[in-house]
């Protein structure tokens, strides 16, 4: 038995985080037990004396535990836990640690700032150690961006600390373990960018947004072996000079002197600022993650040299540079060729190049303050013939383990969900951004929420998304509640939207359903319950009509069914999808009290939520049950949030599958409708047409975008034109995660893992997988906060599959499949229209032979013609089903009436349907 994957507060052994509640989670595998009957969890002393004990319990939760512990400042801890399961077995899992920064205790250090204005600064101090070194820490915060270093050698392993968030309200510091670094003598310099605190930012791009000057404020604390202690401090002592870094923005990109000489040293001067906002940190780590080499030199037409690193990533090009001192060296990003020529035009006025002049040095180099979303650079200053062994891909992402893994038959799908996977890694850059390219680069809360449970299928992202809504808290609470579109909000300002605003409460109670942990969950109640409460006061206002019907809105962003080319807000009405969004947020509201025990809380938000619905109901439904908004979207928000129920639900499956029919099998949604689209369709006998929508291969599809040669996400479904012209400049980025959320569908409903609400973090899931047999085998693995989870399905037959799948120990599955016979590991019982069991950890096969078949369960997935004998048989089919197909004459070898079905029209369209077997098709037809 291995007990593995210790976390604090989501953390592997933090250092110097925020820890405002201890959370300790682990997991177990190799157990010959099916779950933990008791746990024990002892916290001791970095020397190992025991400081806590929480003594062996059956109450103790692997997915979150809270010891009655204070821990102090500046103090490492190590913590094990040992685990007894339900077959006897006991173990105890290595040590793993966490340590505190400066919490409460007071800054002895100034923030100080050159007394001369400089571009980029470098400031340092020279330190003489009394002894020999015991443990050394370095508390340090630099604005807008820093870099440390001792002796040269630089701290860390980070890239923009620290980081993007609400400097108005907070400001991180980072710990570093320096132990290592110090000598007798040593030089502390931190060199500053202005990055987003001090820089070009926003959608004004005007510079300055959080402050005007950089600044910095750094502790050095030593401890001695012979046991004294030393703090080394900023303060007016410190020296100040330009830094070879010339330029800085996160926008326009980096240019770097290294011949440059600067002026003598001046001086620093403290500067006044409110401690209270400096706290320790709740950033994940941005590093470099991955790190890929270049698969092509391309050399244009225009006489250029572009370096294609064959995949698009976020962060930067290392390379070596081996010219003579003053060397220039040239480097311009973009994410596409146009004409087989460099292009750039959709990054709009971000610049994003960098320049490098050496100093004579051999040496690999690399950008400080800046980054850049791209695949292709072109170079200069490398002559005709650069080698690729001279240049790295460096992927920046906070630093998150992928907890994802999925393959199937189909090599167009498997690049689309690498596609996926690419551009959450391109835009989990500390924010969750839109785009990691152009001008923008922040954090939409509309794209946030979308693709949040993909976010989390695919990577461990409590801890990301737990700073990101500490940041959305401080936006909230200083707009009486409302939730700005991005965040931290820039200056943005105006009216919250729909959707994009109910990321405050959509992201925690996801998160909640992914990792089970209520700590989390009660902080994050306060980002719920203020946006609950907005939307009571704004319609309070505008006539307590429990509806939304005010301010601009996103709405179905993008979609394809707007009524002017030129609107992005889509054809759906947007005081629809806001009342809707509404609903939504007042149920998630109700949802997470309830789970939390707030009994008043959840009755409150449980009836309101009633009364958004009914209100909903009255504005939107006409008296005989029908949806008065008559789009793809609006049918798909009606059923998903059981806005219609009974018999008017059953009418809207029917208008929702007629819209897809009129539109020729093709989508027209947004960004709204596309997030639970297939989720919908899948649950409400439109599973065919589901998969249809995820594998189609033109325009508009996901797999259009994998034939065009997309290796991440784009936001548009048409960013790309067949002919390879990008189609639009304005607002075009081909690394744009919100269509990646089709993800969630196929890891939930596809291949059929998908959590349950009363036991969350998958503690317990529902395995129902919707096989199709265009694609003829998935296999997916999550690593779930309980452990790994697999299902695995092929297609053997006309009706059957082989399912293979894994329970983590301490899980439990409840397994569900369509009615027919199963043979193998488990023996499911018969119900009405399905087949259940419910099992423990294990890994069981099932050879499963269907009724009937259920990838043909839905037979009018697209448009398809039937070729009648003679008008009467069309009058009679328009009468039937008007809009289930276009009509064409044509005398063709008569169909057999046994082989008279759907499926078989649809494989061949082109069917002469005789008036002898018209009864048959009517009767097919009226069935469906």
């Amino acid at each position: 038995m291995d007990i593995y994957g210790l976390q604090t507060n989501h953390f592997d052994n933090p250092l110097g985080f925020a820890l405002p509640q201890l959370s300790f989670s682990y997991k177990v595998k190799n157990a010959d037990g099916k779950k933990q009957s008791a746990a024990q969890i002892c916290i001791y002393s970095d020397s190992g004396r025991k400081l806590y004990d929480s003594g062996m319990r059956a109450d103790i939760d692997s997915l979150s535990f809270t010891p009655d512990f204070q821990p102090a400042p500046r103090t490492r801890y190590l913590w094990d836990v040992t685990v007894r399961t339900d077959a006897g077995e006991t173990a105890t899992s290595e040590r793993a640690s966490f340590e505190t920064g400066k919490m409460d205790e007071a800054w002895q250090a100034k923030w100080i700032t050159p007394d001369e204005k400089h571009v980029n600064t470098r400031l340092f101090t020279h330190v003489v150690l009394n002894g020999s070194v015991k443990k050394a820490r370095l508390y340090v915060c630099g604005l807008g961006l820093y870099e440390a270093y001792i002796n040269g050698k630089r701290v860390g392993d980070e890239y923009l600390a620290p980081y993007c968030n609400n400097y108005d309200a907070w400001v991180q510091y980072q710990t570093y373990d320096v132990t290592a670094l110090l000598r007798r003598e040593a030089e502390l310099s931190v060199m500053l960018g202005d990055g987003w605190y001090k820089g070009r930012f926003g959608f004004q791009g005007q510079a300055g947004i959080f402050g005007d000057e950089q600044l910095l404020i750094a502790e050095l604390h030593v401890d001695y072996r012979d046991g004294s202690h030393a703090v080394f401090c900023t303060d007016e002592s410190w020296q100040a000079q330009e830094s070879c870094v010339r330029f800085a923005n996160i926008y326009d990109g980096e240019t770097v002197d290294m011949t440059y000489q600067p002026a003598p040293p001046c001086g620093v001067h403290a500067v006044a600022f409110d401690n209270a906002r400096l706290v320790e940190r709740l950033s994940p780590p941005v590093r470099i993650m991955h790190e890929i080499k270049p698969v092509a030199i391309l050399h244009t037409k225009r006489g250029e040299t572009v370096l294609d690193l064959g995949q698009e990533i976020t962060g930067f090009l290392a390379f070596r540079a081996t010219g003579a001192k003053g060397h220039a060296y040239g480097l311009w990003y973009s994410e596409v060729l146009q004409d087989d020529c460099f292009y750039n035009e959709n990054l709009r006025s971000a610049k994003a190049e960098y320049h490098y002049v050496t100093d004579g040095k051999k040496t690999w180099v690399q950008p400080h303050f800046t980054f850049f979303g791209f695949r292709y650079v072109k170079l200069e200053g490398f002559g005709r013939h650069p080698r690729l062994e001279d240049f790295t891909g460096c992927v920046l992402y906070s630093d998150m383990a992928t907890t994802a893994s999925v393959h199937t038959s189909n090599e167009k799908v498997n690049r689309l969900a690498l596609n996926a996977l690419w551009g959450q890694r391109g835009n989990f850059l500390d924010v969750p951004t839109d785009c990691p390219q152009r001008d923008e680069r922040m954090g939409w809360t509309g794209d946030a929420q979308a693709f949040c449970a993909t976010a989390c299928y695919q990577m461990d992202a409590a801890a990301f998304y737990a700073k990101f809504m500490h940041d959305m808290l401080t936006e909230q609470r200083a707009h009486d509640g409302a939730v700005p579109h991005v965040i931290p909000s820039c200056g943005m300002e105006g009216s919250p939207s729909c959707a994009w605003a109910d990321a405050a409460s959509i992201i925690p109670w996801t998160v909640y359903l992914f990792y089970g942990d209520k700590s989390l969950l009660a902080r994050q109640y306060a980002n719920m319950t203020e946006w609950a409460e907005w939307l009571y006061r704004m319609d309070e206002k505008t006539g307590g009509k429990r509806l939304w019907r005010v301010g601009f809105h996103f709405a179905d962003w993008l979609a394809l069914d707007a009524a002017f080319p030129a609107s992005c807000t889509g054809g759906t009405d947007r005081f629809y999808i806001a009342s809707c969004f509404y609903l939504y947020s007042t149920l998630l509201t109700a949802k997470a009290a309830s789970a939390l025990g707030y009994a008043e809380d959840a009755a409150k938000y449980a009836a309101r939520a009633e009364e958004v619905r009914q209100g909903i109901r009255r504005e939107y439904m006409t008296a005989s049950g029908r949806l008065a908004v008559t789009t793809q979207t609006a049918y798909i928000l009606a059923l998903y949030l059981d806005i219609v129920r009974g018999e008017e639900a059953h009418q809207a499956r029917v208008l929702l599958d007629r819209c897809f029919a009129e539109s020729r099998g093709e989508l027209r949604t947004g960004f709204v409708g596309t997030s639970y689209m297939n989720r919908v369709l899948t649950h409400n006998g439109l599973g065919t047409l589901a998969w249809s929508l995820f594998l189609r291969e033109d325009y508009p599809g996901w797999l259009y975008e994998v034939n065009m040669g997309a290796t991440t996400v784009w936001e548009r479904w048409n960013s790309i034109l067949p002919d390879g012209s990008i189609s639009d400049t304005g607002m075009n980025s081909l690394n744009h995660y919100a269509y990646g959320s089709i993800m969630e569908w196929f890891y939930r409903d596809a291949a059929g893992l998908a959590p349950v609400e009363s036991c969350p973090g998958f503690r317990r899931v529902r395995m129902e997988p919707h096989p199709d047999a265009r694609l003829a085998e998935i296999d997916f693995s999550y690593e779930s906060p309980v452990g790994l989870y697999r299902s695995a399905w092929r297609v053997t037959g006309e009706k059957s599959i082989e399912w293979t799948m894994t329970v983590p120990f301490g899980g439990e599955a409840e397994l569900v499949l369509p009615l027919g016979s199963v043979t193998g590991d488990v023996v499911l019982q018969r119900g009405a229209d399905s087949m259940t069991a419910l099992v423990s950890a294990g890994t069981y096969t099932l050879q499963c032979e269907f009724d009937r078949c259920p990838w043909d369960a839905n037979p009018m997935d697209k448009p398809f013609a039937i070729l009648l004998a003679d008008p009467a048989t069309k009058a009679r089919i328009d009468a039937v089903a008007p809009n289930l197909s276009d009509v064409f004459y044509h005398q063709r070898t008569k169909v057999a009436p046994e082989r008279l079905t759907m499926r078989a029209l649809r494989e061949q369209p082109f069917t002469l349907i005789p008036a002898d077997q018209m009864d048959a098709l009517e009767d097919l037809i009226q069935r469906l």
